[in-house]
């Protein structure tokens, strides 16, 4: 085909509202944009003024998927801007939650919203029919998650029991036992998981791309609640606090979400598979060979392949959950006194929720308020990458002579691919009206 146009009005199974626009004449493309539609949010700015210390509860609510993400996220900032330094046993308990919200995102989006593409179903309902114990295990995995998240952050979703300085709620020892001997039980459910994705036809498409993730000094955990910043292209570290040298956000007319690019490229990818290509020596040795089992190797250029490193992720969190609860049960548990501010001032956080690294920033004022915020989400920081991924994917689906339906459904699956929460990169833009 010569001529073709692609529109696609509202992606289906991803959170929120874009569209893709592709118009290719005479063979090449003259127009491609994945255009956010999302109505703008304004977190931002109804925090300010708000005590520093209600930042977390606020910022939770711009997702009911990563709101343990932006509650951690938000939680550092504040507490770096106030001088804060938690406890052990919070960090822990921070780390043993945060495991939770991976298992739980990774799981609905593998099983619930990327699997239906390549078992030829519209969503995941056909599958309770077709696929009846595929569709079992993920409601098992998603509920086993779900009660580890409200175990320790108190509820399911929108953590109460995670504050600025420490933990107003811990688990009962009872509740940890439970949930330790859940997890391992999940071993068998995730090796049929894995059988089942080692069949999909995962498509053959790689563009040389920049990937950015936090990483922990030397050989330390794979990164998902404390590193610096690294990429592919420049593995120099970065404090959190240094972020926006490489995180550069700019305004697009087709998007009500910013898009981001580097100091090295237009563009750059964070994510499962970000986080895998630079951390991948830190995966816990069952998570490492499964990935050997799915012929997932660094550095792997495909994004499809983005699926597959959430399913390793998934093992990976799912072991170190385990193994976080040993710890904390050796050690003993207690309720401990929030820790208190010694200053006020300005303060980034940092935190690898589901979709990618994501940065939370407050000013916060002599008298404890939010003066100022600024929020970079992973979906916004993926959006010039997906659109220049898509750039490339189409002229080879072109010469492979796919038909229009066919390639419309292979940009839905790329977008997938990268599992966006477009509501949450969705900011309020300062708009100048010209006479």
């Amino acid at each position: 085909m010569r001529n073709v146009t692609i529109d696609v009005k509202h992606v289906t199974r991803v959170e929120g509202h874009g569209n893709i626009a592709v118009r290719v004449r005479d063979g090449e493309i003259t127009s491609l944009q994945l255009q956010i539609v999302e109505s703008p949010r304004f977190f931002e700015s109804f925090m300010r003024g708000r005590p520093c210390a209600e930042a977390p509860h606020i910022a939770c609510r711009i997702c009911g998927i990563c709101s343990v993400g932006h509650t951690t996220a938000a939680v550092k900032a504040v507490e770096a801007a106030c001088g804060i330094v938690p406890s052990e046993q919070t960090v822990k308990l921070r780390k043993l939650l945060f495991y939770g919200e991976q298992i739980q995102s990774h799981v609905l989006h593998v099983l619930f919203l990327a699997v239906p593409d390549y078992l030829g179903a519209g969503s995941v309902i056909p599958l309770a029919g077709s696929h009846p114990e595929t569709v079992k295990t993920a409601l098992r995995l998603k509920r086993l998650a779900n009660d580890l998240c409200a175990a320790v952050g108190g509820r399911h979703i929108h953590p109460i029991a995670a504050h600025v300085g420490g933990f107003t709620h811990v688990p009962r020892a009872g509740e940890l036992i439970e949930l330790k001997q859940r997890l391992v039980a999940a071993r068998t459910d995730l090796a049929a998981v894995a059988a089942l994705y080692a069949k999909l036809p995962i498509p053959d498409f790689e563009r040389d791309t920049e990937y950015v993730a936090l990483k922990v000094p030397g050989n330390g955990e794979y990164a998902f609640y404390d590193g610096d910043i690294v990429s592919t292209r420049d593995p120099r570290p970065t404090p959190v606090r240094d972020y926006r040298t490489r995180v550069i956000e700019e305004v697009v007319q087709h998007s009500a979400a910013k898009h981001c690019r580097s100091p090295n490229a237009p563009s750059y990818a964070v994510g499962a598979l970000a986080r895998f290509n630079n951390n991948h020596a830190q995966l816990h040795p069952a998570a490492a060979k499964l990935a050997a089992d799915l012929g997932l190797s660094a550095p792997c250029r495909n994004p499809f392949h983005n699926n597959t490193a959430q399913l390793v992720e998934i093992v990976h969190c799912v072991e170190c959950a385990v193994e976080m609860i040993d710890a904390l049960l050796v050690r003993g548990m207690k309720l401990e006194a929030l820790e208190k501010p010694t200053r006020f001032g300005q303060g980034a956080g940092a935190a690898e929720v589901p979709r990618g690294v994501l940065f939370h920033e407050y000013g916060v004022d002599s008298q404890g308020r939010i003066e100022s915020a600024n929020l970079i989400i992973p979906t916004g920081q993926n959006l010039a990458n997906i659109e220049e991924d898509m750039r490339a994917y189409v002229p080879s689906m072109l010469d492979a002579g796919l038909s229009r339906e066919e390639m419309t459904l292979r940009l839905e699956m790329l977008v997938r691919a990268y599992d966006p929460c477009i509501s949450c990169a969705t900011h309020l833009l300062d708009v100048e009206w010209i006479e």
